[in-house]
């Protein structure tokens, strides 16, 4: 399970969704927010890097779709 790319996506995805954290807390941007706590869960719990990086993007685009939406 801790092979590089799991421990490179891991990292990557885990470090976008703090940025998604700490910008919808400054921009009271719920979304985002809660986008971002979601990335950091699913850097955690998914074992491998394909599946997490499919359900990362899932979740950007998920937020971008919300944000345009006005939420």
């Amino acid at each position: 399970m801790l092979d590089a790319n799991y421990l490179f996506a891991s990292l990557m995805w885990g470090s976008v969704g703090v940025a998604y954290f700490v910008y919808g807390k400054k921009q009271m941007c719920l979304s985002a927010l809660v986008g971002g706590i979601v990335m950091v869960v699913v850097s955690y719990l998914i074992g491998s890097a394909l599946w997490m990086s499919l359900a990362c993007l899932g979740i950007i685009a998920g937020v971008y779709w919300l944000a345009r939406r006005g939420y």
